[in-house]
């Protein structure tokens, strides 16, 4: 792991020129008991010069498809050497810093400050999240002045526990947007029935959203009405800086619809095991198409709205038997973008194909979410399913992380009153 983080403390002044790459000057040596962000590390090349060109740059130069990376940890100046592999973005959510802030004492001053001024836990916990996502914000800002705002963004997740709360994920949302400050921050919302209404709200106060944990068709229609009625809420004449993402998850819904096919266990439904989730995403794009035209979006278009892009997320294979890109190569395509994890990132880099996939074999697709149908799979179920287990996991990995420091603050103190 190379850099450090206070070099990006400071806001670049207007006009700035970007921050240069990766110092090469010797860096201090990772953290012990780093997490391993596998990416970051093979990304490198000798002392953490420019990498050179690789299929995540071809996926966005030829396909106009934007790689992001579905990871972050301390110092964040080790997503440089993936910048210069062209990644173009990260997400984040609960579980990723529940594993960087508990594997790693990257962490432990800033936790030490906060806790000695008086910080509770989950306050600390803020800190030092808001602190990681600024940090990344202005190593992708070059990207997001580029490309005038459409590209270059960073995403952090109000916390889990509001999953079932409009009001407080609104005003989760706004502090966030508040304390981040930052063009290029997207706050993620959860898709649930309770924060649909939410993200009309935050849209229409001009916050850029990601809407996460998108698991059926269904949903993602209601999630692309709140972010069109948002905006028609809003009021502003200048609509270009609100923009969206709404992350609709792939390989979580082939775990759950292939087991429900064993346990089918007919010749028919063993062979649709591992299409389900990429014949969904497929047809997804096609309501998209339909949503982001006529009249309605062409008067939106015509105030600087953007389409609310399609985020492929939950993209590495859970599966040993399936390839290791199949959440990728079949879903490329203009106007969309794609997050990895290290596991995608590193196999897309590898042996990926960049082609326009997305609106190929839609028929195909048509006909495997139709053949799931008549053997009993119930698609708003298994997003309703999913969606559930989504909630609860980040609930864990939030709750589990913030016990963890509770102890670790409440040892700091005794130790300082000894």
């Amino acid at each position: 792991m190379t850099g450090a983080v206070s070099k990006l403390a400071a806001p670049r002044p207007a006009g700035a020129p970007p921050p240069p790459p990766a110092s090469p000057s010797p860096s201090p040596p990772a953290a012990p008991g780093a997490p391993s962000c596998d990416a970051m590390a093979s990304a490198k090349e000798g002392n953490g010069a420019p990498t050179k060109r690789t299929t995540l740059h071809d996926l966005y130069d030829l396909q106009g498809q934007s790689p992001w990376y579905d990871n972050l940890c301390r110092p964040v100046t080790d997503l440089l050497p993936l910048i210069g592999s062209g990644v173009r973005g990260v997400t984040s959510n609960p579980s990723i810093f529940q594993k960087a802030i508990s594997t790693s004492n990257a962490y432990d001053d800033q936790f030490k400050q906060l806790i000695l001024a008086g910080k509770d836990a989950e306050s600390a916990y803020w800190e030092l999240v808001i602190k990681d996502i600024q940090d990344a914000c202005k190593l992708f800002e070059p990207i997001y002045d580029q490309t005038d705002g459409a590209d270059g963004y960073v995403s952090v997740e109000v916390s889990p526990r509001l999953a079932n709360d409009t009001q407080g994920t609104v005003e989760a949302a706004k502090w966030l947007h508040k304390v981040v400050d930052r063009p290029n921050v997207y706050i993620k919302i959860p898709a649930t029935a309770e924060c649909v209404p939410s993200i009309k709200e935050v849209i229409a106060n001009g916050i850029s959203v990601n809407v996460t944990l998108i698991f059926s068709i269904a949903r993602y229609e209601a999630v692309i009405d709140a972010y069109i009625d948002g905006l028609e809420a809003s009021g502003l004449s200048d609509l270009s800086r609100v923009t969206s993402v709404a992350s609709f998850f792939v390989s979580r819904v082939d775990t759950l619809i292939d087991k429900m096919l064993e346990k089918i266990g007919t010749p028919e439904a063993l062979a649709l095991r591992g299409k389900a989730a990429v014949a969904q995403a497929k047809l997804a794009n096609q309501l998209y198409q339909k949503k982001f035209s006529g009249p309605r979006w062409e008067a939106l278009v015509k105030k600087g709205a953007k389409k609310q892009r399609l985020l492929w997320a939950s993209t590495s294979v859970k599966n040993p038997a399936y390839p290791d890109t199949l959440y990728v190569d079949p879903l490329i395509g203009p106007d969309t973008v794609s997050t990895m994890p290290d596991q995608a990132l590193l196999a897309f880099i590898d042996h990926g194909t960049v082609s326009r996939t997305i609106d190929a074999n839609v028929s195909d697709a048509e006909g495997v979410y139709s053949a799931l149908e008549k053997l009993g799979i119930d698609w708003d179920e298994v997003g309703k399913q999913l969606e559930l287990e989504g909630v609860d996991s980040f609930k864990k990995a939030f709750d589990s992380l913030l016990g963890s420091l509770e102890e670790k603050g409440n040892s700091l103190k005794k130790t300082v009153s000894l």
